[in-house]
């Protein structure tokens, strides 16, 4: 079968790989490289046939992941941590460079490869250490923003060493052809900027309208891989212009939602590149060489640990923060991999020196977790010995703009209704829709709206669902309401979820995922229509009060099965509630009630009515005053039966209590 078989045999293999890697808590990258050494030319047994075939759609998991690092990109984030992201980081490239070049030197590398690898332990790795920012629940902290602030420019710096590393070979550095190199990526920037600015967000709202899922993601995924093939017939790198392809897409509307389809897709072809990369590591030279991997990886881990520390500290920032960027970002990162197989592949480096550097990459990744668990202990102790000030562990991040807000799922009529009904009155509200003719509606009300699919976990994300108050899913289908509301339950555990349903049927699903209300518009609008009619048939509000909440409870059962707290809590008091019938009865002109109080009239004793209310001029007057005296044009919203509002109508009309006729009285309820 060649490369199908081949491909059959990788992907079981990182399955394999992948489950143990979870079963001993480590990143699922360690099982893919395992995987991969267990189905390489090294270690006999079930191997793939033709690697280099492998190794080339594995660049393609290379373009795929620096084009959603560009969609990724973002300015803000750096904001809060400018300083030490923009002048700190490029200084902690060129250091590390410079240790990794000494390094080099004392392994016999010369001096272009020993360049070389200290580009490769330059960079951090992202995956693992925002997975355990994120685990230990310090997403948030000041920390995490540090290193959040750090990563972005690193990539950045990335990208500008694989431009000029190519360029640094033989016996000099060959100025002219990196000069033009830099040339021709300006130009392509240019024209990227120029063109792509224009006509991909053309593109990208010509593609949505036809609301076809698929052919989103193929347009996104030719963006990206086209643009990287340009890049490449221009003389640049593919994954450079795949990148270039992600920064362009990340200033359009689309871009959340381009980039929760294409992740899987990205996933499953950087799986084949740590794939490709472990079949290139031997075994036996590692075992052969095990002494002097560890003095590499310790030579690393020691020097990136007290270059970061010390630049956190130099840039000002006290308490944990040195110590978290030392005992986090020391392992070598996921561009190390990628610099160290181009340079495999340019010649820089011999299979020796790529199996010890792939070997100390796996090892500093493997003691990253161990490390990580160690800055808490050692921080109490440092704080012990030196008086440190306590730290804000889960120090929220200023920068966040959206919080105590609504999240919105689904803007179409109905959410837009609700959307358009908060904002008016300045509640905080963001919608979340995925047909680009309700994006549009809501932008021109002004409503804040993302374009993308609610059940998304990056969407979600992106709507800042982990500070919202509330989330509202007005969305009809039910597999779409499940999928949101799973997606929520699992990025905000308590948040409080009111939820549109079709039938009764899914009352039973949405209350096991733990949705606090569900709203069935359908039946309410029937109820309320049946409401009326029985009003309007002289029968009492009592009764048809009555009926309503035991057709409502008996509908609604299901979402109040196991949670008698919120049977007795909410469902009581939404009954009590709509039990709550006001009755408004404007005062005639003549009435002998004007200019007296409501003391003075006994309206309570006399007819058996209580006046709660009083509107008088768009000015409303709850509760009033015994002493307030009533006036001409006043609206009286009363309370009783039907017995005493009519004895009250009388008397609004005459002292001697001649009944007028009871449709003066017009029942409001709230």
């Amino acid at each position: 079968m060649g490369i199908a078989a081949d491909i059959a045999i990788i992907i079981v293999a990182a399955q394999i790989g992948g489950l143990v890697a979870q079963w001993l808590r480590q990143p699922l990258i360690v099982g893919y490289i395992l995987a991969g050494v267990a189905v390489g030319p090294f270690t006999g047994g079930v191997t793939v046939s033709n690697p280099s075939d492998i190794a080339l759609l594995a660049e393609i998991g290379v373009a795929l992941l620096l084009f959603t690092l560009g969609i990724e990109f973002s300015l803000k984030q750096l904001q809060p941590v400018r300083r030490i992201a923009l002048l700190g980081v490029p200084l902690q490239i060129l250091l590390t460079i410079a240790f990794g070049y000494g390094i080099g030197q004392m392994l016999g590398l010369d001096w272009v490869a020993s360049i070389w690898f200290g580009a490769v332990i330059s960079t951090s790795n992202t995956m693992i250490v925002l997975k355990l920012l994120a685990s230990r629940g310090l997403m948030g902290t000041l920390s995490s923003r540090v290193m959040l602030g750090i990563f972005v420019v690193q990539d950045l710096c990335m990208m500008a060493a694989m431009l000029i590393l190519p360029y640094i070979g033989g016996d000099q550095l060959d100025l002219g052809a990196l000069a033009w190199a830099v040339l021709r990526a300006a130009l392509f920037l240019g024209v990227m900027l120029l063109l792509g600015t224009r006509l991909i967000p053309w593109l990208m709202r010509y593609v949505v309208r036809w609301e076809s899922r698929e052919l989103f993601l193929i347009t996104v995924t030719a963006l990206g891989l086209g643009i990287g093939y340009s890049a490449f017939l221009a003389g640049l790198s593919f994954a450079f212009g795949a990148f270039l392809a992600g920064l362009v897409l990340s200033e359009s509307d689309y871009n959340y939602q381009a980039l929760s389809e294409v992740i899987p897709l990205r996933d499953l072809f950087a799986m084949l590149f740590f794939v490709s990369v472990g079949m290139l590591l031997d075994p036996a030279f590692l075992i052969a060489n095990f002494g002097v991997v560890l003095a590499v990886v310790a030579a690393v881990a020691l020097g990136k640990a007290l270059i970061f520390g010390g630049l956190s500290f130099a840039f000002g920032y006290r308490n944990v923060i040195p110590l978290a960027t030392a005992l986090a970002l020391f392992q070598f990162g996921e561009f190390s991999f990628v610099l160290a197989r181009v340079g495999l592949q340019d010649g820089i480096f011999s299979p020796d020196d790529y199996s010890l550097m792939l070997s100390a990459a796996l090892v500093s990744i493997l003691i990253t977790p161990p490390a990580f668990h160690l800055i808490e202990p050692l921080y109490a102790l440092q704080r012990r010995l030196f008086g440190s000030e306590p730290t804000r562990t889960l120090e929220p991040p200023s920068f966040d703009a959206m919080k105590e807000h609504v999240v919105i799922a689904g803007a179409g009529r109905v959410g837009q209704f609700v959307a358009g009904m908060l904002h008016a009155m300045n509640v905080p509200v963001v919608a979340i829709e995925l047909n680009q003719q309700r994006v549009e509606e809501c932008r021109r009300q002004g409503i804040p709206v993302i374009y993308g699919d609610a059940s998304n976990h990056i969407v979600l994300a992106a709507a800042a669902i982990e500070e919202a108050r509330l989330a509202l899913i007005t969305t009809p289908t039910l597999q779409t309401t499940l999928a949101i509301v799973s997606q929520v339950r699992r990025l905000r555990p308590d948040l409080h979820i009111v939820a549109r349903a079709e039938g009764v049927e899914p009352l039973g699903d949405l209350h096991d995922l733990g949705v606090y209300e569900v709203v069935q518009p359908e039946f309410e609008a029937g109820l309320e229509i049946a409401r009326q009619a029985l009003l309007h048939l002289d029968i009492p509000d009592a009764e048809v009060l009555r009926y309503v909440d035991e057709v409502r409870r008996s509908l609604y059962a299901p979402i109040y099965r196991g949670s008698p707290e919120h049977r007795l809590g909410v469902q009581t008091l939404m009954r009590a509630q709509r039990m709550l019938a006001f009755n408004w009865i404007p005062l005639p002109e003549q009435s002998p009630l004007i200019g007296r109080s409501l003391n003075d009239a006994q309206v309570r004793s006399r007819t058996g009515v209580t006046v709660v209310a009083i509107l008088r001029h768009e000015r409303l007057i709850a509760p009033p005053e015994p002493a307030e005296a009533l006036q001409p044009g006043d609206i009286l919203a009363v309370i009783g039966s039907q017995d005493a509002l009519k004895r009250f109508v009388a008397l609004t009309h005459s002292e001697n209590q001649e009944t007028e006729p009871a449709k003066t009285v017009e029942r409001h309820s709230e």
